[in-house]
């Protein structure tokens, strides 16, 4: 394929500023997630703190995220959508605020971290919702949704590399601050963007009566259920050994942030790699045998991360499972997107999110559990269920999709 084939949703001017805004945001976004770790860990010392973190952050996913993916079907996407990166903007002013001036506490960071998270359960989908809006030839949205899986996690790579750098040359209130100001891009793309106006429809059933619906069918329909159960359970325990990072930063490898950085920089560069296989895919038929290799990738990266003696191992280690993660879950992503019909993928979108928002309940979980039995432990035990998953997967789910065709010829990727 050549340069120009990659890129051609780049071709639309409206997703072109939004490609651009989104990927300065993001990298601030990896920035404030990185700090926000290791300042909770520093505040507190406590393991189970940090995973008290992620779960304030995401429970809102959980909650939330599809009943949002009704009403972004109501509302205006794009109003939505300036709305929210405002108020994700304010969320991160007031975080450099309170910590550069020495006010910062573990209480700060718990409420503003859920107040970030409701304002993304409702962005999640709107926004998988939203790049449809953006593209004048619609058979550049593949493509499209692809590049944003890549920019997001470049931004994975980028962000916390950068944060290590920042935390240790003026403290955590630098990468708030950097993220703050990140969202200036986004808010100027958006502001200059001439999108045709959405006409509404004529009527409409409740929204409890349209969530109801979405669940029934995704619930009687084998290739979208067996991919959102999949996501669902990974979201608990995929995610262990990223959210014990600070841990295993300090305490483990005995280091300071910068080491924190580059942990979760070689889960981006994992994840990446496999973003960039995923999108040379031009066909969803047979990618249930990547995701089922993306569980098992995962469980061994997971516990080679927790045995390993090395800091090199364990970044090795991290890279592996950043490379299962984005295969299980863009890859069962992909699946969904190439099985369910159009006029439910946003209800459908949504139940995925919601999947996605099953990550805060495994990360106080395997706080918890490493506060009581240690960090390498709590990750051994992850990765286990990870294994299984795998195991699983392979004989039972793989067999009620591979049969069948896919509704769209290409195959779509959104964010891990």
């Amino acid at each position: 394929m050549t340069l120009p084939h990659v890129f051609r949703a780049l071709r639309s001017r409206n997703y072109r500023l939004f490609f651009i805004g989104q990927g300065v945001s993001l990298t601030g976004n990896w920035m404030t997630t990185t700090a926000s770790a290791w300042l909770a860990y520093e505040l507190s010392g406590s393991p189970f703190v940090v995973g008290l973190l992620a779960f304030t952050s995401h429970i809102p996913i959980l909650l939330f995220s599809s009943l949002a993916g009704v009403w972004s079907d109501r509302l205006n996407r794009h109003r939505l959508i300036m709305l929210l990166q405002l108020l994700c903007f304010l969320v991160a002013a007031i975080l450099a605020g309170i910590t550069l001036t020495g006010h910062v506490t573990v209480t700060w960071l718990l409420v503003l971290s859920s107040v970030r998270g409701l304002i993304n359960a409702v962005e999640f989908p709107t926004r998988q919702a939203f790049i449809v809006e953006l593209i004048e030839t619609k058979k550049d949205l593949g493509n499209a949704i692809a590049l944003n899986s890549t920019l997001f996690n470049l931004a994975r790579l980028t962000g916390p590399s950068v944060a290590g750098l920042v935390i240790v040359a003026g403290g955590a209130g630098g990468c708030y601050l950097l993220d703050a100001l990140s969202y200036a891009p986004i808010l100027i793309s958006l502001a200059v963007m001439k999108l045709p106006r959405r006409v509404a429809a004529s009527s409409r059933a409740h929204p409890w009566d349209e969530l109801r619906a979405g669940w029934r069918y995704a619930a009687a329909t084998p290739s979208l259920r067996a991919p959102l159960i999949l996501v669902a359970v990974m979201s608990m325990v995929a995610f262990s050994a990223a959210t014990l990072a600070p841990v295993f930063a300090r305490d483990v490898f005995l280091r300071d942030a910068r080491t924190l950085g580059l942990m979760f920089a070689a889960v981006g560069a994992g994840a990446l790699g496999s973003a960039l296989f995923l999108s040379s895919r031009s066909s969803a038929v047979g990618l249930t045998r990547w995701v089922a290799r993306g569980v098992f990738m995962v469980g061994v990266g997971q516990t080679a991360f927790a045995a390993s003696p090395w800091l090199s191992l364990a970044l090795l280690s991290l890279t592996l499972t950043g490379a299962g993660i984005v295969l299980t879950m863009a890859g069962s992503n992909t699946l969904i997107q190439s099985y369910v019909d159009d006029d439910k993928r946003g209800r459908v979108m949504g139940l995925f999110s919601m999947g996605q928002g099953m990550f805060p309940i495994g990360s106080l979980l395997v706080g918890f559990a490493a506060s009581v039995v240690g960090p390498r432990p709590a990750v051994f035990a992850s990765a286990a269920v990870c294994l299984l998953a795998a195991v699983l997967f392979h004989r039972t789910v793989r067999r009620a999709l591979d049969p069948m065709k896919p509704n769209v010829p290409t195959s779509p990727i959104q964010d891990a």
